[in-house]
């Protein structure tokens, strides 16, 4: 199934801004915007839902956390029972505990990291190798567009949907035929 989508490129983050606000008081769904740089106050603007991934970071450390009970459990009582290693006693994890606190923190930390880091980059689709979705290079330089599709404005024509963007103070327009 093809879609009309239209890309309206603007030169100011202000401008862009306010066109994005301009084009949602009119009705007009706003499906994405391509900058070089964060606009800070266009998420809400666009409807764009509040991010979930410190969740997904908490439970990362969490995961982190009982592994490196288990594993320095076992390391050190379980399988090294009988040891004494740095006069630590040896036959009970609780009395072992304050010394294992850096490694408890540093694998938390270094589970919730790794699992964060893979957790934005499937969920961005930005692994190594894939297609960028980026509609024009010169959203990494200077230049901001603002994603409108056809498809989510049913209620508007294409002439009518070009017609309100271009009020908005445009640099340059560009319609492209998805799949």
């Amino acid at each position: 199934m093809t879609d009309k989508v239209i890309y309206a490129m603007y030169d100011d983050d202000d401008v862009t801004k306010e066109a994005c606000q301009s084009l949602v008081d009119n009705g007009v769904h706003v499906a994405d915007v391509f900058s070089p740089f964060p606009i800070h106050g266009i998420d809400p603007i666009i409807g764009i839902k509040h991010t979930r991934l410190g969740i997904a970071a908490f439970m990362y450390g969490i995961t982190g956390l009982l592994l490196a009970i288990i594993a320095t459990r076992y390391f050190m009582v379980s399988d090294w029972h009988g040891i004494n290693i740095g006069g630590k006693p040896n036959f009970s994890y609780l009395e072992n505990i304050p010394s294992f606190v850096p490694i408890l923190f540093e694998f938390t930390v270094l589970c919730a990291a790794h699992g964060m880091a893979l957790t934005y980059f499937l969920r961005n689709k930005t692994l190594p190798g894939m297609p960028a979705r980026n509609p024009d290079p010169r959203t990494t330089d200077d230049r901001f567009v603002v994603e409108v599709r056809l498809a989510e404005n049913s209620n508007f024509s294409l002439d009518q949907l070009n017609d309100m963007i271009k009020e908005t103070g445009i640099v340059e327009i560009d319609e492209k035929t998805i799949k």
